[in-house]
């Protein structure tokens, strides 16, 4: 995180002037339980799977993923690439796009894709790409803000329709057995109504705590709705009901001590968290090894905006409102160009059943 110059400069305006601290409209529904207003979530219909031929756990991770949910033929769209890249060059991923939206039915909101790498497009993440397109607008030299996600804070459930934005996440993991297990944690989440718990930390690392200054505003929003701790410490361990992890470190310990309820959602704010694979800092992986259903992390320096990051307010609005993990983690990135979503897209722990 190169340094704490974008922090002093949204302090000085407001994040509010910025819309990312949109906790005014978190209280105005969250005031009491009954004052939320239920939110639809997502269903198969509405994600398209993409497999990449060529890489054999990416047709496993695509087969169980269509067995488990029950995707629809036409909505697993085939595309054909070389295999272990990190990162597509422009042109390489504007003729895998191509490919892609000849394939995408009308009605498909948003995508899965099922391999581990690439994770980034040249600038700018794979997610990201694949929801709207390779745009150099959404990259950044030195400390600067990028193109912003209209669907940022939406009650949209329609964002192809309304924004002409595809929201994309990774079905990703260190190894297919992982990815199984993240698909049935994603599975067994929902209607579940959890009764777990926030834990939102500020650490010790003053530059990766950025966003920290807005979490003593989300507990009060979230008082009487659902347990949140704001706590000044590094990590957390032995913790039975974590539903919610956010921290700010490049590194964080004990992950692996604490029991993730089906459907939970952990990142954790760092440069590099979201480049997957070879990176000198924890990468977002290690969350969905330990036991969560979604993280986010970003696969190149982003400066340490919290725009570029996960709004946890906005993030548990939509959530617990019944949106699913890819409607609700989407909704809560500002500025998601850097930065990739990693976990089980149909996850919605508090919906409610369609009758």
């Amino acid at each position: 995180m190169c340094n704490l110059k974008p922090l002093a400069k949204w302090a000085s305006v407001g994040f509010a002037s910025m819309g990312w601290l949109l906790l005014i409209s978190v209280g105005s529904t969250l005031q009491a339980q009954s004052a939320i207003r239920a939110l639809p979530a997502w269903t198969a219909k509405e994600i398209a799977v993409i497999v990449n031929d060529r890489d054999p756990q990416s047709v496993q991770v695509a087969k169980y993923y269509q067995e488990k949910r029950k995707i629809l033929p036409d909505q697993i769209i085939h595309v054909n690439f070389k295999t272990g890249l990190q990162s597509l060059s422009e042109a390489e991923f504007a003729a895998i796009k191509q490919q892609v939206d000849k394939q995408t039915p009308a009605n498909v909101q948003g995508y899965a894709l099922t391999w581990l790498l690439p994770f980034r497009v040249d600038c700018m993440s794979i997610t990201t790409a694949f929801a709207v397109g390779f745009d150099k607008a959404f990259c950044a030299t030195d400390c600067n803000e990028t193109r912003r996600n209209p669907y940022f804070n939406s009650v949209s459930s329609r964002p192809y329709n309304d924004f002409h934005w595809r929201p994309t996440i990774a079905l990703a993991a260190k190894d297919y057995a992982t990815v199984r297990q993240l698909i049935d944690r994603g599975i067994a989440s929902d209607y579940s109504k959890p009764k777990g718990s926030a834990y939102l930390l500020k650490t010790t690392d003053r530059a990766r705590s950025s966003r920290a200054v807005f979490f003593p505003e989300v507990v009060k929003k979230f008082d009487a709705v659902f347990p949140v701790n704001y706590l000044q410490k590094n990590f957390i361990e032995k913790r039975p009901d974590v539903m919610f992890y956010f921290t700010g470190l490049m590194h964080v310990q004990r992950i692996d001590r604490n029991n993730y309820l089906p459907g939970a959602v952990a990142d954790h704010l760092t440069s590099t968290g979201g480049v997957l694979t070879g990176g000198s800092q924890m990468s977002i992986l290690e969350w969905i090894g330990a036991g969560a259903t979604g993280s986010y992390g970003t696969v190149v320096e982003p400066c340490n905006f919290p725009e570029k990051f996960s709004n946890p307010g906005v993030l548990m609005d939509y959530y617990l409102r019944g949106n699913t993990l890819i409607e609700a983690y989407w909704k809560s990135v500002a500025e998601p160009g850097q930065g990739i979503f990693v976990g089980e897209p149909l996850a919605k722990p508090f919906a409610k059943p369609v009758q």
